[in-house]
């Protein structure tokens, strides 16, 4: 007898299978946020998760839903999630500026 498995369940199977992967500009309208704050997001680290085909960057849709659903659970008082940079305010200008 063998045994029959779900496409689901199929370990085979990608892990966004199914998913709608978003350009820049389609992940900027839908966190409604301009284009350089997602750049700048992906450049210290802080927003979501993100990944290059090329040169393009691409975005997940499922996993922008989670980061922003992790956002609304961040502290009220500012205090960002565990894996965000802590002192995106405290930078120091360079040296003869």
């Amino acid at each position: 007898m063998t045994t029959q498995t779900s496409p689901f369940n199929d370990p085979r199977r990608p892990e966004h299978a199914g998913d709608t992967m978003l350009t820049l500009q389609e992940a900027c309208r839908l966190l409604r946020v301009p284009e350089g704050t997602l750049r700048y997001w992906r450049h210290l680290g802080a927003g979501p998760r993100s990944f290059k085909i090329g040169r393009h960057v691409r975005y997940w849709k499922t996993d922008l839903l989670h980061w922003l659903s992790d956002q609304t659970k961040a502290d009220v008082h500012g205090t960002y999630p565990q894996d965000a940079p802590t002192d995106l305010h405290n930078r120091r200008r360079p040296e003869g500026r």
